[in-house]
């Protein structure tokens, strides 16, 4: 398990930056999915293409996104190149963003409940 560091605050400009670029990245809803079918174990853009149902170009788009902030890798495999997840701290990212969101669901279902049960 990795250990992280706090950031001291203010948090350095620079710093500020790059990680609005992560979130920037993460922020696509293809890139999203390609990385939960990555989740399952590398894949090659036809793979990617099918699991999605996207174009070979839409994929092939996101990849680069994704492979130039390094949250995956490539490797060639002769004609084909296969993609996996290089960042693993990308899906524990995902995991606080749904734990935020199922906590929310939560207060607004109990608001729900409250205002139908008067």
């Amino acid at each position: 398990m990795n250990q992280t560091t706090p950031l001291r605050h203010p948090i350095p400009d620079q710093l500020v930056e790059l990680i609005a670029q992560r979130f920037r990245v993460l922020g696509e809803p293809m890139r999203i999915k390609l990385l939960d079918r990555l989740r399952e174990g590398p894949a090659t853009v036809g793979e990617l293409v099918e699991a999605t149902a996207a174009s070979q170009q839409n994929v092939s788009k996101h990849l680069r996104v994704l492979l130039e902030a390094g949250i995956v890798s490539r490797a060639r495999e002769g004609n084909f190149a296969r993609y996996a997840i290089a960042d693993e701290a990308v899906f524990r990212l995902c995991e606080e963003v749904c734990g935020g969101l199922r906590a929310q669901f939560a207060e607004l279902k109990a608001l729900i409940e409250e205002g139908t049960a008067r």
